[in-house]
């Protein structure tokens, strides 16, 4: 699943991980590597550097290792892919994008890191990967929509499933609050609201965004709006 931050992509990955049949769940495996190379002073920088590989390649080898039972759910950062990380393995995985309006995204992220450049927010990390997987493959990605997530979970997810060709599990719709097993050793700042959550809220009415904030999902919204012409 990629996706850009606060895209409701930890919402996702809970849903995923209450399935039945699911093997191993992947929480932004490439981070620290990402970190490393870029030296961004994120919240948590060396917590996170310590807590994960930090080699790309063997990051790599992790997530297109078979197993012979279940789904390994692998929850991505578009842009923690770096140009020099090899990306031809992600076509022998089944790839998904997970989208959010542009002013819902930058407001959630600048609340918990105000130094945000919008090359953070990952909008052309993720149309340029959907158009690479489209082109070596011939198939246009699956692309699901947070607003549609939030409003209409279970249509959302059983249209999801069956994109997918894994069996619906309503298990999805519902979990247990409070941190993962699985979770990031940043969860304790970026997922405050996750961890008590237990399932799909919907959205509520119109928001206030700064000036700022309007600023840069104007230079996001043609991306998002090429990307959401192909949504579920």
């Amino acid at each position: 699943m990629w996706s850009g931050p606060r895209n409701l992509s930890t919402a996702l990955m809970r849903s995923f991980g209450n399935r039945k049949d699911i093997r191993d769940v992947f929480d932004e495996p490439f981070y620290a590597a990402y970190l490393k190379a870029t030296k961004k002073e994120h919240p948590m920088f060396q917590d996170v550097i310590d807590s994960q590989e930090t080699d790309w390649r063997k990051v790599i080898e992790n997530c297109v290792r078979t197993e012979d039972d279940g789904i390994c759910y692998q929850k991505h950062m578009v842009h923690h892919l770096l140009p020099n990380f090899d990306k031809e393995w992600v076509l022998k995985c089944t790839n998904c994008f997970l989208i959010r309006k542009p002013e819902q995204v930058i407001s959630s992220f600048l609340e918990k890191w105000p130094d945000a450049k919008f090359e953070d927010f990952g909008f052309h990390d993720q149309i340029n990967l959907f158009n690479f997987i489209a082109n070596q493959t011939g198939e246009i990605p699956v692309v699901i929509d947070a607003t549609d997530l939030c409003n209409h979970p279970e249509r959302s997810l059983r249209r999801l499933c069956n994109k997918l060709k894994i069996s619906w599990d309503p298990n999805m719709l519902q979990w247990k609050a409070g941190l993962k097993p699985y979770d990031g050793v940043w969860a304790t700042h970026w997922y405050p609201s996750v961890k008590s959550s237990t399932n799909f809220k919907k959205e509520s009415g119109e928001n206030y965004y700064s000036q700022l904030v309007l600023s840069f999902a104007d230079q996001a919204y043609d991306i998002y709006s090429e990307l959401l012409k192909h949504k579920l």
